[in-house]
């Protein structure tokens, strides 16, 4: 086990070969959240910065979570080569479509149908783990289920859904997806 205050550029080359992630959030009180994303949607930004756009899913629990406590913590799991765990902490603002800070940093990523959130996270710890016990795994392709959903449905279907599936928790709370 290593602790970084940084993501050097070794940190930084074993995140970017990483095909999936998770994100793991908690609000005060309430259920903890932890989600598995792909895609080509995390960058990072610097030494202290990683930021991942966050697309249209079932729940919306980051979100809301982020709305309450700014604590975010992402992992990393080799599956494909040397044994090695990755989980960077700190703390995360929601960026919106309707926020000034959007198109900047939505202009890092490829176009992807249902983007709903960026998340922005200030690093301050990485710290690095064995991956003993992590399985070996071929890496096959991407899904694409999710582009092909929100193509389907349009942004209108797809802001629709977010009004009646994203808006509120499960634990009740907003989430903010919806300016009210």
């Amino acid at each position: 086990m290593a602790r970084f205050t940084e993501i050097d550029d070794q940190l930084r080359t074993f995140i970017e070969r990483q095909k999936i992630f998770f994100v793991g959030t908690a609000a005060r009180e309430g259920k903890v959240n932890i989600s598995a994303k792909g895609m080509d949607s995390l960058r990072v930004l610097g030494r202290n910065r990683i930021v991942w756009l966050n697309l249209t899913g079932s729940e919306n629990e980051t979100a809301a979570h982020l709305l309450d406590a700014s604590r975010m913590t992402l992992m990393w799991c080799s599956f494909e080569e040397s044994p090695l765990v990755l989980r960077a902490y700190g703390d995360a603002r929601v960026v919106h479509p309707r926020d000034s800070a959007w198109d900047d940093l939505a202009s890092l990523f490829p176009p992807l149908p249902g983007a709903r959130q960026l998340l922005d996270l200030n690093v301050d710890m990485a710290l690095t783990s064995c991956g003993f016990g992590v399985p070996l795994h071929d890496f096959v392709g991407e899904r694409q289920n999710l582009r092909h959903w929100a193509e389907k449905r349009g942004e209108e279907g797809v802001r629709a859904f977010w009004n009646a599936r994203n808006r509120i928790s499960l634990d009740g709370e907003s989430t903010g997806i919806v300016a009210e």
